[in-house]
């Protein structure tokens, strides 16, 4: 491809010049027409040579076209006139100024071209490190930036390259990257090319093609590294066409803006990687704390009943007894809960909340959870309305469940005796809403922007004098964010609370 590239430019320069020397043979002669000196003839000559040294590819057509300019005139403005012969003795002294003339105007058009070039190609290469700097900056994987990196070298340089990421001190499969827009692949290296980049992994040097070590290569091979480490090695293809120094400095540049990239995505996630690690322990640390002293007050609750039971049963009559079972029995169902939450918490924590959704009719969903609420739901007025029939939600109905009864025990566990709670349904566009409203004292508007954080129980006092671990409408908020919807919190008037969660709509179409 390459051969017949260069084939076709220069056939197309050997048609230029031709051209160009005829168009001053026919201006020149134009000139001899209207009686001009040879001066002005000689003139359209060096205009000539100087036009093909700009559009041509090279300095040896000027040269060529100096001589050719030079024998076309002696041809046709000469005495005698169509014959190489010159009768003038001055003539030779002629020809040598003109071919002087001629060539020297053609060299320096030929250098200002070359400069002119360069300075192009120096401000396009100034222009890609630039550029890479600024798009390096945006990404933060490791992958990206290989890829970014990769992209701007290609453009930089015009040849296929192949990356190879260091894995625990160890090379990768190697990545190919192709000028002419293939995919990036993975895809085996020969033995040679996978040993110069190994070599230059273990000596960050560069070997392969062009260099002392592994020469029979196809690749020169370049490492990524900073100061400490090396985060992988860039294999340029470099067969039978080296890099030019300045290639060489702007390609290390890159490699060191890729590599301070990758330092600075190491850090970041070593740095993510310990935050998370530290939340865990905060959060490890808090369950144990609230833990340790909020499930005190039951469990003795639980075994001084039991132990009272058990030793001076036969002096309880009736009515006790069945209160000690009642209060037994509603203290596990409050550490079942409780343990629940915990459970659920620590997966949401630990990304281990997986959703099974399927299609639910939400009034069975919270008439089920209703046959789970405390026992003290005997001591209020709840109300349970749907204002549209047939709301069909996507969700996980044991969540959605876990929901519910967390947050119409949280409306009983802060109201007081035979308060209302109404929990109501209805659609709203493509989204079903639950309200849970109560007439309790409701919440103050400095407490509202934290009631959903972990471990808050603010300062309003249980019902049952009961402290809270917090849990419950931290893990409500995860639950319904994680089905896509919102959860939120507002006055109820006169008084009260109102909590508001939202689920998709499922669209089922019924056939007849």
């Amino acid at each position: 491809m390459e051969e017949k590239y260069s084939a076709a430019r220069n056939l197309k320069d050997i048609f230029i010049s031709a051209g160009m020397i005829l168009a001053a043979s026919v201006l020149g002669y134009c000139f001899w027409q209207l009686g001009l000196s040879e001066a002005n003839i000689i003139m359209a000559y060096i205009l000539g040579v100087l036009i093909i040294s700009v559009v041509t590819s090279h300095q040896v057509y000027s040269l060529i076209a100096s001589f050719v300019s030079v024998v076309v005139f002696n041809f046709l403005f000469t005495e005698p006139r169509f014959s190489l012969f010159a009768s003038d003795k001055d003539y030779p002294v002629t020809f040598l100024t003109m071919f002087v003339a001629a060539f020297m105007t053609g060299s320096l058009a030929a250098r200002l071209k070359e400069q002119a070039k360069q300075s192009a190609m120096s401000e396009y290469r100034t222009k890609i490190l630039f550029e890479t700097n600024q798009l390096l900056e945006r990404v933060k994987e490791r992958e990206k930036i290989i890829t970014v990196t990769a992209t701007q070298l290609m453009k930089l340089l015009d040849r296929d390259m192949t990356v190879y990421l260091v894995e625990k001190e160890k090379l990768s499969e190697p990545v190919f990257f192709a000028v002419d827009g293939r995919e990036r692949s993975s895809e085996p290296a020969s033995e040679t090319e996978r040993q110069a980049a190994l070599w230059t992994l273990k000596n960050n040097r560069c070997a392969g093609a062009g260099t002392d070590m592994f020469q029979d290569a196809d690749y020169q091979y370049f490492s990524i590294q900073t100061n400490e480490a090396v985060y992988g090695v860039v294999g340029i293809a470099v067969r039978n066409n080296p890099l030019d120094t300045f290639e060489n400095s702007i390609l290390r540049s890159i490699l060191g803006e890729c590599a301070l990239a990758l330092e600075n995505a190491k850090n970041a996630r070593e740095k993510a990687e310990a935050a998370l690690m530290a939340q865990k322990e905060q959060l490890r640390a808090n369950l144990l704390r609230s833990i340790s002293h909020d499930l005190r007050t039951p469990l003795t609750s639980i075994s001084g009943n039991a132990s009272n039971l058990l030793t001076n049963g036969e002096m309880f009559d009736e009515q006790t007894k069945q209160q000690l079972y009642s209060d037994i029995y509603e203290d596990s169902l409050w550490l079942i809960s409780l343990v629940e939450n915990i459970l659920s918490v620590t997966r949401i924590e630990e990304g281990r909340l997986h959703l099974h959704l399927s299609t639910e009719l939400l009034d069975e969903v919270v008439a089920e959870a209703m046959q789970h609420i405390s026992r003290k739901k005997t001591e209020h007025k709840i109300i349970v309305r749907a204002l549209d029939d047939f709301i069909l939600v996507k969700a996980d109905a044991k969540l959605v469940m876990q929901v519910v009864i967390n947050m119409v025990d949280n409306a009983i566990k802060y109201t007081q005796k035979d308060s209302v709670i109404r929990v109501t349904l209805k659609k709203d566009g493509d989204r079903a809403i639950v309200e849970i409203a109560d007439d309790g004292p409701g919440i103050p508007d400095e407490v509202k922007p934290h009631v959903f954080d972990m471990f808050y129980s603010g300062s309003m006092n249980s019902a049952d004098s009961r402290r809270s671990l917090g849990l419950g409408l931290s893990l409500c908020r995860s639950i319904v964010t994680a089905h896509g919807g919102t959860l939120t919190v507002s006055d109820n008037h006169p008084q009260g609370a109102v909590f508001t969660f939202s689920l998709p709509l499922e669209e089922v179409n019924l056939h007849e």
